[in-house]
Order: C-alpha cells, then sequence, then structure tokens
C-alpha cells in the first residue's frame, strides 16, 4: 500500500530579512512530464513517392521530346594524333580547369578541393549556428567583426592573383549581407535578407562561384584558353 504523502514543511528563517524558504516534498513515483506538441505527421505514401513518381515521369518525357526535336552535339571520332584546341574537360572539371589559369596546378588542382573536401568532413561537428537563426540575430558588433574580415581576406587573396570571377561574387554576396545590417525600411526583398541564415550565405556564395567559374570556362574561353566571346569560340579556318 502506497503511504500518504506528507504535507509541506515550511521553514522560516529568524532573520526578518531573510525570505522565507519552502521545502516541498515528492512522491519518489512521481515522473517528469514535457510538454506534448500536436505536429501534422504525413505518410511516405503516397504524399512524397507519388510526386516524385509524377516529377520523374516528366523529366523523361521533356528529355525524350529534346532527343527527338535536336541532335545531340557531338563532334567527330577522336584523333589522338590532334589535340583539340581548347582542350577542355566535362562540364563539371571546367570551374577547377578555369582555376588553373590563375592559380599554381598544385594549388587549383589539390589544394583547394582538399579544402573542400575537409570542410565537408569538419563543419558538421563544429558547434556553429545550431539553432539556424538569421545572420544579425546574435551580437551584431562582433558578427559583423568576422564577417566583414573574412569577406575581405577573401577578396584581397583571390585579388592578388588576380582572380576575378571570384573576386566579384565575394563583394556581391557580402553586399547583399550587409545591406540588412541596419534597421531600414521593411519590403520583401528586404524581410528575406534578413531572415537568411549564415549558413546559406556561405552556401549562395559557393555555388556562385561555381557557376561563374564554369560558365567562363564553357562560354567565354577560346584557342590557347584566351577570352573569347561565344559567337567567336570556333573561329574559321
Amino acid at each position: 500500500m502506497s503511504q500518504p504523502m506528507p504535507p509541506l514543511k515550511v521553514v522560516e528563517s529568524s532573520d526578518p530579512v531573510a525570505v522565507p524558504k519552502r521545502v516541498a516534498l515528492v512522491r519518489p513515483d512521481a515522473r517528469a512530464t514535457l510538454r506534448r506538441v500536436e505536429e501534422r505527421w504525413v505518410m511516405t505514401y503516397p504524399n512524397l513517392i507519388l510526386r516524385e513518381v509524377i516529377c520523374f515521369q516528366v523529366v523523361v518525357i521533356v528529355l525524350a521530346v529534346l532527343a527527338l526535336l535536336f541532335n545531340a552535339p557531338l563532334e567527330g571520332i577522336a584523333n589522338p594524333l590532334e589535340t583539340p584546341n581548347p582542350s577542355k574537360a566535362p562540364w563539371y572539371f571546367l570551374g577547377l580547369q578555369e582555376l588553373l589559369h590563375y592559380f599554381p596546378p598544385v594549388v587549383a588542382g589539390v589544394v583547394f578541393p582538399g579544402l573542400v573536401v575537409v570542410a565537408l568532413v569538419v563543419i558538421p561537428y563544429a558547434k556553429i549556428n545550431l539553432s539556424a537563426r538569421p545572420l544579425w540575430s546574435g551580437d551584431k558588433a562582433r558578427t559583423r567583426l568576422w564577417v566583414g574580415g573574412a569577406a575581405a581576406f577573401l577578396a584581397a587573396f583571390f585579388a592578388l592573383f588576380a582572380c576575378w570571377p571570384i573576386v566579384v561574387p565575394t563583394l556581391l554576396i557580402g553586399a547583399a549581407m550587409f545591406s540588412v545590417y541596419g534597421d531600414g525600411q521593411e519590403g520583401r526583398l528586404r524581410r528575406f535578407l534578413v531572415s537568411v541564415t549564415l549558413p546559406e550565405w556561405i552556401m549562395t556564395w559557393f555555388i556562385l562561384v561555381a557557376t561563374v567559374l564554369t560558365l567562363i570556362g564553357t562560354f567565354f574561353r577560346g584557342p590557347g584558353w584566351s577570352l573569347v566571346w561565344p559567337w567567336n569560340m570556333y573561329p574559321p579556318a
């Protein structure tokens, strides 16, 4: 049989200035409870799987129609005795090949990709922005110092090697980050930029740099890896 719960015991101090202390005795079989939050749950099938199947079918149909209307841009049979000028890597490696124009091969082909891989391995273990808060929601002075210093260092480092395809996106992302630093008029664009977190800004910078380097290597690099307009890529022989 369970014992009756003893009454609350109040202990008061003889000091009139001291605040009275109350000691509450809780039964040993009492358990702490958590506040339950009702969330909306949906099933993977059919809510997700059905949408993925529909998107897959749409992509297959679009690719089939494009294949019927346009010929594949294939060149002639490869000749090992004749190297094309310029000799370009596949589009997903053109960003790294573009960096070879500005940096030594070891830096552009080994150091930079290695740093990216190391960052992808280390970042998940770093306790940075765990709450995914907006960039300027915390200590604004400290954030301004770190963000401004990092942007200035990256811009100065790549400008030293005249790597403008990285300097320009770095300055643009930095300007966008600081455009919502102070208090100004509210607008749709400003509200969107204010809600962006630091990881989202870094990912945007990385994607923008990779896109710019790939586009330059694809459409603006001609014979001898020189800068040309896309319509002058292959001059008449």
